[in-house]
């Protein structure tokens, strides 16, 4: 007979079956360590609103070459 270990659902491994505030913490660490080593990305009140925009229109379906929902 096969190994069924590793078949279906891997429920109790890894980082997205953590629980969304343990997520945020250990995320949280990432971006402060990365900011004092030098390496961390601050956006630009004009980077944050490109990207607003972007993400507004991908999840809004807003006016983009899309149209063939």
């Amino acid at each position: 007979m096969a190994d069924q270990q590793n078949q279906g659902s891997t429920s109790n491994r890894g980082f997205a079956s953590m629980d969304p505030e343990k997520q945020r913490e250990i995320a949280s660490e990432g971006g402060k360590a990365s900011h004092e080593k030098g390496t961390g990305h601050e956006f630009s009140s004009e980077e944050a609103r490109e990207a607003g925009r972007k993400g507004g229109q991908n999840s809004h379906g807003g006016g983009g070459n899309n149209q063939s929902r």
